[in-house]
């Protein structure tokens, strides 16, 4: 009777832990119905994803919460704004600033996370509970076949771990999690010599955006007076309509040229909404780049100078730092096979109560404490600590490389920008003479025409070509100012709002 009493408690026991593990299951199992039913349909979502539009095909339903577009704050529309207040608005208003910001922060706490290692660890604990145990009799005393035994209690402890040695490992920790730490300091800072670049540059290339529509606006005037011409010498009777068409075939040219460089404007100016890092729906107005000098003559740089531009080029000094992060990697790796001695201490109280059926309660109080000094030392883990050892060798060797590369890809950068600035250079001084003759053949072309000695080919096509020279100007202009200031980006000097704007 009473191996039967208990074999009915067992499975009344084990029957409840089967059916809260299986509602559990079917609390995971039912996410599913929220995933695509089919691989080749589209995902619907359940009616109370809180969306009251339902999309259409493999659309999605809207969430108007994440489409707010408001101009950027503290922009004023009447302003018109220089390159060093655009630089200025772009360091406190570029979101990459405040990426960078936070990886650094990141950087350092990480550093301090290591610190804290050195540490001992505290913790206080509570242990509570109540613990139920029936055992059977023998020999039934009257209708009770059994004992039940009751002890519930509080025990509260306080205890101490402290890692006193360990070979050097958190030390080699600590110094990657500082060379880390250094190199995010670093690109916080390359991060800002990119945005004055990159401000620079699509500021440079807005103004030449406007300045060509400028032209092309000088260009339509032009073939416009060109159409005059043409037509005074029809209504004269010494032209031909086939004058008069050509000249309005150069007057549409013309307008469809000026129409397509007002849209380059336009992508110009959100070009350099971009780089600032302002809202596309921000009202900004622009001061049009004026009195800029073009460099002088420049040779090949010399080793010299690229040895000082690697050495304060953030992207080199932040690869370095991580290639010698990765070498700490491999010391914290082979502390691994080391032992470890720490400390350990705990401070506990009790307090517990035992009752058994038919018998009164005795209370009991305890406490106790204790010091211990240990050490550890892995003996067999499966050849994990091999693995760690031979992944943070690939790494360091893989970091090595990247460094390398860097280094070398900067220095080619420099050299590059180098003879892109002479070419710019060669390219803007032929423009300029092309200008010129171009300026002088329409002007004697156009007088030819409309005093009755010229052709409407020679005309038109001295109008078409001096447009052509005078773009051509503009844009080796532009490109010379750019590749001046790619060169000071690639050289590390592109480090405040002077450097950007010095003339």
């Amino acid at each position: 009777m009473t191996d039967c009493a208990s074999r009915r408690r067992l499975r009344s026991a084990l029957s409840v832990v089967m059916t809260f593990a299986v509602a559990l299951s079917g609390c995971t199992a039912h996410m599913l119905a929220e995933a695509p039913s089919d691989p080749a349909k589209p995902w619907k979502p359940p009616a109370s994803g809180g969306s009251d539009v339902a999309a259409a095909g493999y659309g999605v339903a809207p969430r108007p919460e994440v489409a707010v577009l408001q101009p950027t704050p503290g922009i004023s529309a009447d302003k018109i704004y220089d390159l060093p207040e655009l630089i200025d608005i772009a360091q406190n208003e570029n979101p990459l600033t405040r990426l960078a910001w936070q990886q650094a922060r990141q950087a350092a706490l990480a550093a301090g996370m290591v610190e804290a290692t050195y540490r001992p660890f505290v913790a206080a604990m509570v242990i509570a509970g109540r613990q139920q145990v029936s055992q059977p009799l023998q020999v039934p005393v009257g209708e009770q076949d059994s004992v039940t035994t009751t002890v519930e209690g509080v025990s509260p402890q306080i205890a101490l771990q402290w890692l006193l040695f360990d070979f050097g490992q958190r030390g080699a920790l600590h110094k990657a999690a500082k060379l880390n730490a250094d190199a995010a300091n670093v690109l916080f800072n390359g991060a800002h010599q990119k945005i004055i670049y990159d401000v620079t540059r699509t500021y440079l290339l807005y103004g030449a955006a406007r300045s060509r529509v400028t032209i092309t606006a000088r260009n339509l005037d032009n073939s416009g007076k060109i159409e005059a011409a043409a037509q005074a010498r029809v209504d004269k009777g010494i032209g031909t309509t086939v004058e008069l068409a050509q000249a309005r075939q150069a007057v549409a040219q013309a307008r469809f040229g000026h129409v397509q460089a007002e849209g380059a404007e336009k992508d110009a100016y959100q070009a350099l909404l971009a780089a600032v890092g302002i809202s596309p729906m921000t009202v900004i107005k622009v001061r049009q780049p004026t009195g800029r000098q073009l460099p002088g003559d420049i040779g090949r740089p010399t080793e010299d100078v690229i040895r000082t531009a690697l050495a304060q080029r953030p992207d080199v000094l932040a690869s370095y730092s991580a290639m010698k992060a990765s070498e700490a990697g491999i010391a914290a790796a082979q502390a691994e096979f080391l032992p470890k001695v720490y400390m350990g201490a705990i401070a506990a109280g009790g307090n517990n109560d035992l009752s058994a059926s038919g018998l009164p309660t005795i209370g009991q109080q305890a406490s106790s404490t204790g010091v211990v000094i240990g050490a550890t030392m892995p003996i067999f883990d499966g050849g994990l600590r091999k693995a760690q050892l031979e992944s943070a060798k690939s790494l360091a060797a893989a970091s090595a490389a990247t460094f390398q590369k860097t280094r070398d890809t900067a220095a080619r950068e420099i050299v590059v920008s180098a003879d892109a600035l002479r070419s710019a250079l060669a390219s803007y001084r032929a423009a300029a003479a092309l200008t010129r003759a171009a300026g002088v053949t329409y002007d004697a072309a156009f007088e030819a025409y409309r005093a009755g000695v010229g052709d409407i080919t020679a005309a038109t096509a001295a109008d078409s070509g001096l447009m052509t020279a005078r773009l051509s100007e503009i844009d080796a202009y532009t490109a010379t100012l750019v590749a001046a200031a790619n060169l000071a980006f690639v050289l590390g000097a592109m480090t405040s709002t002077d450097v950007a704007t010095a003339r």
